[in-house]
């Protein structure tokens, strides 16, 4: 169990990273988009590689049509996620794009409770409000408003969280037929193959080919990615699925250091608190009886 935790603890460290590849991706000359093309794109050699040497029977599809579900994760959701985490870092600063992200939880309770009629608890309206009033403070907007924030950066936060939600949704019609590692791996190779052929070699090949991009583009599809992703994994076969969430929670306090230790990001006590409260919502949820399956993030 102790080796499980630590595999968890790492997995979850390394989520936390995300943003110092980002920020320096985005100061090399890179767009949002662009950084989450050359996140997937690394991460789907890694993974490949990975399946290879293990798991290469988990690698054939049952029926070509089941890609309609990958499709759902990995454009509807891995692409649109990646995109609006990015350019909320871009827009506020890594703290606040990572407190935004976590309202993910809260937006796989709703969209359970519509499209599939799981049952309302008292638990689960617990959860969504301590989500609502953390995301309120976290983005400045109590008790004094923080004018200087980006609305569209805000906007673009929540839009984070609902496309990390969608995971989940999609996720839940092909865990029918794939396990989550599958699921994974289909959702890196598809959303790479909708995002390479819009990439700009001309203009940005040759800036990614030098040593410092290269080494950071690979540094984020390996670690904040494929090893995260595989660590997290292979501790959650060993524990709860539940604990693995509450222990996942470690993210956003390692981007925090990272947001306000590199990059000089500022973090009031108020936003402090609201990233607490959505932390809090995300133990509730993963508390709750019946609770709602999150899968691992990517």
């Amino acid at each position: 169990m102790k080796k499980a935790i630590l595999l968890v603890l790492i997995g979850a460290s390394l989520w936390g990273t995300i943003g110092l590849y980002v920020k320096l991706l985005e100061q090399a000359g890179f767009t949002p988009m662009e950084i989450v093309t050359i996140r997937v794109f690394f991460a789907s050699v890694f993974l490949l590689g990975y399946m290879l040497l293990r798991y290469r029977k988990q690698m054939k599809l049952k029926n070509w049509k089941d890609i309609r579900y990958f499709l759902g994760t990995g454009i509807g959701s891995i692409v649109f996620f990646n995109y609006c985490l990015f350019a909320s870092m871009a827009e506020t600063n890594i703290p606040i794009a990572t407190a935004l992200l976590y309202t993910g939880p809260a937006f796989v309770m709703i969209l359970s409770i519509i499209l599939f009629k799981e049952p309302y608890t008292a638990k689960k309206g617990l959860a969504l409000g301590l989500t609502l009033v953390g995301a309120a403070f976290a983005v400045g907007a109590f008790p004094a408003p923080d004018a200087s924030l980006s609305t569209a950066g805000i906007l673009l936060g929540i839009g984070s969280g609902f496309g990390y939600a969608l995971y989940s949704i999609f996720s839940k019609f092909a865990f029918v037929k794939y396990d989550s590692l599958t699921i994974t791996f289909y959702t890196f190779i598809t959303a790479t193959a909708a995002l390479l052929p819009f990439f700009p070699y001309q203009e940005k090949l040759v800036t990614l080919l030098s040593p410092g991009p290269l080494m950071l583009g690979i540094g984020l599809g390996l670690l904040p990615t494929a090893v995260a992703y595989i660590s997290y994994t292979l501790g959650l076969f060993e524990m709860e699925a539940s604990k693995a969430s509450i222990l996942s929670t470690i993210e956003p306090v390692v981007a925090i250091i990272i947001g306000i230790t590199v990059f000089d990001d500022a973090f009031n006590g108020w936003q402090m608190a609201g990233m607490l409260a959505i932390i809090s919502a995300v133990v509730v949820i993963s508390k709750s009886r019946k609770r709602v399956k999150i899968t691992a993030r990517v």
